[in-house]
């Protein structure tokens, strides 16, 4: 088994299961806040890990020329589908995030649940795709999952970890400490925008 067969395998089937219990049901809060703040530079947004769309809808309801990506076939199908009965444009691409790669860069992204998703191992590999998606001086979105207990998914993203994990040798952090806001579950999410150096 492939390493993409091995991290698609496990979504599918949640996918199909109705094990999705990382769903709002509608887009996060922080994205609203974003989107009013101003802090989403450009058109060209990426959504990693789009899962259903709330956000790719919302953010294409406001202008933006959205890129979807997920690796369930599952999430692709609904995805669209909620994208057609609403009339709302965006390009849908089912992909392993740690091999796909675009045509161009970014002025955005969108990392709301798909960091937290992936084995931890897996996150420097990441970290350094995000990078080479955005166009210097793009913004970086991130919803750092705090889920405060071992293992996962969804796994733990420590605020110190992901300034690690993100350096600021290559990313600009906020002055200000993280926003918090709800998820499903319980959970908690640390908001910080990041600027591609």
């Amino acid at each position: 088994m492939t390493g993409h067969e091995g991290r698609r395998t496990p979504w599918e089937a949640r996918w199909r299961e109705g094990r999705t219990g990382w769903d709002r049901g509608g887009a996060s809060p922080a994205l609203g806040y974003w989107l009013e703040a101003g802090a989403i530079p450009g058109r060209n947004v990426l959504v990693p890990g789009a899962g259903r769309g709330y956000e790719v809808e919302a953010l294409a309801r406001h202008g933006y020329a959205v890129t979807a990506v997920d690796i369930a076939a599952e999430a692709c199908r609904s995805l669209q589908e909620g994208l057609a009965e609403d009339g709302v444009e965006a390009r849908v691409v089912q992909a392993d995030l740690l091999s796909w790669q675009p045509e161009s860069r970014f002025d955005a992204v969108y990392e709301q649940t798909c960091l937290c998703a992936l084995d931890p191992a897996d996150w420097p590999a990441y970290e350094q795709r995000l990078y080479s998606w955005l166009r210097p001086g793009g913004a970086l979105l991130a919803l750092f999952m705090q889920t405060g207990q071992e293992g996962g998914p969804p796994f733990h993203c420590d605020v110190a970890a992901m300034a690690a994990l993100f350096p600021s040798a290559r990313w600009r952090w906020p002055d200000e400490p993280p926003a918090d806001w709800p998820h499903p579950g319980g959970r908690r999410e640390a908001g910080v925008r990041l600027i591609r150096r």
